[in-house]
């Protein structure tokens, strides 16, 4: 009875439109996923997913119910180095899929660390930036550490390879040094030594092809030809073209539920997966498709009222993390199929089909649900007690 009595104040607290726009996207996964594997020997998966997704709200609400300020505290960077560990591991006993290496056979399921090392990254880099209690980032004492704890991540994950997921994790730190108040000149020096970065490279593809093509590997260089000319090369620009047309067919209100031409004649590869985007576009067209977007914009509009609102650093800075990390998957997973960005793996959230990005998704949204629970609450931690106040 005790329990209870503590959990109702939190359990009111609960943002509930959250709770029903991931409501509507277990809907929408479990209706697309039936389509994309209608008659196909991949039939049945949507009542996997759904089953995945309600056994994800268990862990999502325990997490709610958790004080997110003691996760940063005392355990992120015990997180952060299991995550790396992970990694690690992967590069040496992982499953080999397609000829990337990024998955551990757990028998009921393939896991996918870098899905869980992206949270990790978010609640180290929460906790680096509270540090400053808002002042402006210092290079040497915090810019240079932050980017070291990013960059053995995206290494690794790199190494895997997985560009998709590597781009994410940069694009969660930028977002982060963004909200930590990081000086102009620094982010201006960023953005040249980036410029530089790609600039040499560039100049290697001319100089030294060698060096170029221990760089960046044969099949990165194909799909960045592709994007730029997908008649170039009609093998390898398949599934961009096949996605493009199969969006493009769906025109204002698609082709109609169950009816997908591209999608059931087996054109567009993964449909149910990191190509589901492409179902809704071509099966429900364009004003689908719209509110599929007006959903996610729903629900990073919330995540961003509870970050605003929120009394604490350090839950504004993960919540950011978050937000960046759920804006570039679902960006980059569209503009892929629409021909804006060359074509890497990466899964559209809540909606396409795999274990691991579900269970980061919802776990993600469990700690984005602590900071709003926890707010004008005293923090407790063992014999620790201070109050939001104090900070």
């Amino acid at each position: 009875m005790l329990v209870i009595k503590e959990l109702l104040p939190k359990a009111k607290k609960i943002d509930f439109i959250i709770i029903a726009l991931l409501l509507c996207f277990m809907a929408i996964s479990t209706i697309v996923i039936y389509s994309a594997t209608n008659n196909t020997k991949f039939a049945g998966l949507h009542v996997n997913n759904l089953v995945m997704f309600a056994a994800m709200f268990v862990p999502m609400l325990v997490l709610t119910m958790l004080d997110y300020r003691a996760i940063i505290r005392h355990l992120s960077v015990y997180l952060y180095i299991f995550g790396i560990l992970l990694l690690i591991f992967v590069m040496f006993k992982g499953m080999n899929i397609n000829g990337s290496q990024r998955w551990i056979n757990l028998h009921f399921m393939q896991f996918q660390p870098s899905e869980l090392a992206k949270v990790f990254v978010i609640l180290l880099l929460a906790k680096m930036l509270e540090k400053r209690k808002g002042e402006y980032l210092r290079f040497v004492q915090d810019i240079i550490p932050m980017i070291v704890v990013v960059g053995i991540p995206f290494l690794l994950i790199l190494k895997q390879p997985d560009m998709g997921t590597s781009i994410v994790i940069i694009c969660i730190f930028l977002g982060m040094l963004w909200i930590g108040k990081i000086r102009f000149k620094h982010g201006l020096l960023g953005l040249f030594v980036i410029i530089g970065i790609i600039g040499s490279i560039i100049a290697l593809y001319f100089v030294d092809p060698p060096l170029f093509n221990k760089i960046v590997k044969p099949y990165q260089l194909h799909r960045i030809q592709t994007f730029l000319d997908p008649t170039s090369d009609p093998d390898q620009s398949y599934q961009v073209v096949n996605s493009m047309k199969a969006v493009g067919s769906g025109e204002l209100l698609g082709e109609g539920y169950l009816h997908g031409t591209m999608i059931h004649n087996g054109y567009i590869p993964y449909d149910y997966a990191d190509s589901i985007y492409v179902v809704i576009g071509e099966e429900f067209g364009f004003v689908g498709s719209s509110i599929l977007l007006l959903l996610y914009y729903f629900l990073i509009y919330r995540m961003i009222r509870i970050a605003m609102e929120c009394e604490d650093l350090e839950g504004s800075y993960l919540i950011i993390g978050v937000t960046s990390m759920f804006i570039l998957q679902i960006f980059e997973n569209i503009a892929m199929h629409t021909g804006l960005m060359p074509l890497t793996g990466i899964a559209l959230p809540f909606v396409s089909y795999g274990g691991s990005s579900l269970m980061t998704n919802m776990l993600s949204m469990g700690l984005v649900l602590s900071v709003l629970v926890h707010q004008s609450k005293p923090f407790q931690f063992g014999n620790e007690l201070a109050s939001s106040s104090d900070k």
